[in-house]
Parts: C-alpha cells; sequence; structure tokens
C-alpha cells in the first residue's frame, strides 16, 4: 500500500506530490538497513546529495555504491537469523530441571537465582552440573553468558564420560573459563581431561592440530579474544562449537581457541555436556543457555 504525501511549493503554482511505501518505513529493522542510505541521498532520487560531489558526475556508480551498502547490511541481518536459528533453550530460569549434579552429594553447590545458574564451589572438589536430558551430545552448538563473581576457575566439559582411571570424575574435552587475570592457561583456553592420552597445552590465542600418529603442532589465531575484550565481574557470552573432531570456542564474538584432534584411538566422539566448578572460592553465574544440535 502507498501513501500519497502532499507536499506544497513554495513557489509557483499547483503541488506536488511524493509516493513512499507506507509499511517500509515503520519496520525497525529496515529502518536500521535505511539509514546509510538516507545519510547519502536515500529521498532525493537525483544523485545529486550533499558530501558526495562525484554523484552528479556518476549518478549510477552513485546508486551502485547504494545498492550494495544496503546489500551488505541485508546479507549480515541474514545471517545472523540464519546463526540464531534451531537454537533451543536448556535451562528454564526458574528450576534446574533437566540437569543433575554430579556428584550427588555436591548438589547444594548449584542453586538458581534471579534467572541464572549459580555455582559456589565447595571444599577442594569439583563439581559438575550435568545437562541431563541428552547425556550422548555429539556435534552442537552451545551458547550462554557468564558472570564471575569472585576469582576462580570454571569451565565447560564436552563429549565427556567417566574416567575408568579414576584420575578426574570424567575424561573429556574442556573449555576453561576464570576470573580476568588468572592467565592464558585458564580464560579462554582449550584443556584435555584424558584417562591416557597425551594432554596437549592449547592457551587462549592458540590453534592446536593433534596429528592422528598422537603429536601436535600449534599456531597463534590473528585477532584473538584479549582480556580487555572480557567483562571484569559482568556478563559475558560465549559460543562453543562442536563439529566432528573440530572445537572452537569464542567469547564475547571473538575467537579465543581452537583444536582439531585428528587421533581416530581414543578420541571422544560423544558424551556429556557440563559446567565445572573447580575448587571452593570460586562462585559463577550462567544464563540465556541455548543448544543447537547439528544433524
Amino acid at each position: 500500500m502507498e501513501v500519497l504525501v502532499q507536499a506544497a511549493r513554495t513557489r509557483g503554482t499547483g503541488s506536488r506530490l511524493r509516493r513512499r511505501p507506507a509499511g517500509l518505513y515503520r519496520e525497525p529493522r529496515l529502518l536500521a538497513l535505511a539509514k546509510p542510505c538516507q545519510r547519502i541521498g536515500w529521498d532525493r532520487m537525483t544523485g545529486r546529495t550533499r558530501g558526495i560531489p562525484w554523484a552528479g558526475k556518476w549518478p549510477y556508480l552513485y546508486w551502485w555504491v547504494v545498492a550494495a551498502t544496503f546489500g551488505t547490511c541485508l546479507v549480515g541481518c541474514l545471517e545472523a537469523v540464519r546463526e540464531d536459528s534451531g537454537l533451543v533453550s536448556i535451562f528454564d530460569g526458574r528450576t534446574l530441571t533437566g540437569w543433575r549434579s554430579e556428584p550427588g552429594e555436591l548438589a547444594s553447590a548449584w542453586s538458581v537465582r534471579e534467572g541464572a545458574i549459580q555455582g559456589r564451589g565447595i571444599g577442594r572438589r569439583p563439581a559438575y552440573l550435568v545437562y541431563s536430558e541428552d547425556e550422548l551430545l555429539r556435534d552442537f552448538d552451545l551458547r550462554f553468558s557468564y558472570r564471575m563473581l569472585t576469582e576462580g576457575n570454571t569451565g565447560v566439559e564436552l563429549r565427556a564420560r567417566p574416567d575408568p582411571t579414576g584420575k578426574r570424575p570424567f575424561e573429556g574435552y574442556h573449555a576453561d573459563l576464570g576470573h580476568v587475570g588468572i592467565g592464558p592457561d585458564i580464560l579462554g583456553a582449550w584443556d584435555f581431561h584424558f584417562a591416557s592420552r597425551q594432554e596437549y597445552p592449547c592457551p587462549r590465542g592458540t590453534r592446536l592440530v593433534i596429528h592422528a600418529d598422537g603429536t601436535a603442532r600449534s599456531t597463534t589465531i590473528e585477532r584473538a579474544v584479549q582480556t580487555g575484550d572480557i567483562q571484569v565481574r559482568d556478563w559475558n557470552q560465549c559460543l562453543i562449537r562442536a563439529r566432528g573432531n573440530h572445537f572452537q570456542f569464542f567469547i564475547n564474538g571473538r575467537l579465543s581457541s581452537e583444536f582439531t584432534d585428528g587421533v581416530s584411538q581414543g578420541r571422544l566422539e560423544s558424551g556429556l555436556l557440563a559446567f565445572q566448578l573447580h575448587d571452593d572460592r570460586t562462585i559463577v553465574e550462567f544464563r540465556e543457555i541455548l543448544l543447537r544440535r547439528d544433524p
């Protein structure tokens, strides 16, 4: 539907009618996309816009720039929508339904406070909160926000299973978190909790490849997340991505560390997903916990 806008001329006689779509300018996302175009002459339709002296001489180039700008913004929005599709909340914000404590005697370490899961370390024993609705997770995206309320060490265990050696409660791949200042070997790092395999370091800013023969090579990630990108005692957003033998760890939209596990014998193919408390000095909160399974 179109709306006719009456614009009285200040000179001469008669009137001029301008047409614009009625609904287009009411849609917030389209308004956001249109702002750059409005600044460079969206309403003039002549190519002669203040601040762009070449627009009148090369109108076709001008409108190509407009179209490219609009198209880039639109593609970015569509990509963001695609990234969010399929995500399912696995925490209801009120209870720990769908979660279980491991070991069971440390269940009091976990509670729900003001819409977030709060973990308080008890003693020197690690405590885990296991997502119990699917304990054989393989490929997935896990998005969540976390906030450290104290100094300490926490993280996310994935593809975990009971450690047959008893060295730890679980063996698994571990995305490490902690307070700002704890160091790159923990905050934003990958840790390996293996029963018998060699455990290579993969600190923040590292891309690690474990080869089929068990040897490893690491390189530096350009523009990896820095401590200055991480909020102190405030909420930060994380993305953990598991695809086959490739794993990525993002904090606040920037890659922190990643690894590829090329070993076939002893590689963890599926297992538990769990939040971890490392010790009794740690108080941490998690919220907005979203999971997308990759078929």
